[in-house]
C-alpha cells in the first residue's frame, strides 16, 4: 500500500513508517501535519488515479524535527574582469514520518453528471 503525494511543488512516493525530507511547512517535532494533495493511491482495493488528485483522500504524518539542508555554493566568475562573486544557501526543510494513509472522511463520492437544459418549445397557434 502506498501513495504519490504533492507538497512543496514536488511529488514524493510514500508507505506508512516512510521518513521524508520535504520543504519547510509548519509545526514543531510531535505534530501532526495532513497532505490532502494525494496524486495516486495503491491499497487492497486496487489503484485510484487522480485527475488531477483524489477528492477526500489524505495521507498523515508527523513532524519528526525541523533542520537544513547542506550549504549550496554559488559561485560566479568572470574571466578577465576581476570579477567574482560567491553565495552560500541552506534550504530549511522537515523531516516527516507517515502515520496512515487513506480517506479523510469514508469513500470519495463521484461527481453527479450535469443535465442537459432542455430547448424551449414554440407553441402552434392555428388560428
Amino acid at each position: 500500500m502506498f501513495a504519490v503525494i504533492k507538497t512543496g511543488g514536488k511529488q514524493y512516493k510514500v508507505a506508512t513508517d516512510d521518513v521524508i525530507t520535504v520543504e519547510k511547512l509548519a509545526g514543531e517535532a510531535g505534530e501532526a501535519v495532513v497532505f490532502d494533495t494525494v496524486l495516486m493511491l495503491v491499497d487492497d482495493k486496487g489503484t485510484q488515479i487522480g485527475a488531477p488528485s483524489i477528492a477526500g483522500a489524505v495521507v498523515t504524518g508527523e513532524v519528526v524535527e525541523q533542520t537544513r539542508s547542506a550549504k549550496t555554493i554559488s559561485f560566479h566568475k568572470r574571466r578577465r574582469k576581476n570579477s567574482k562573486r560567491k553565495r552560500g544557501h541552506r534550504q530549511e526543510l522537515t523531516v516527516v514520518r507517515i502515520v496512515a494513509l487513506g480517506a479523510a472522511s469514508g469513500e470519495a463520492k463521484p461527481k453527479k453528471a450535469a443535465k442537459p437544459k432542455a430547448a424551449p418549445q414554440a407553441e402552434d397557434t392555428a388560428a
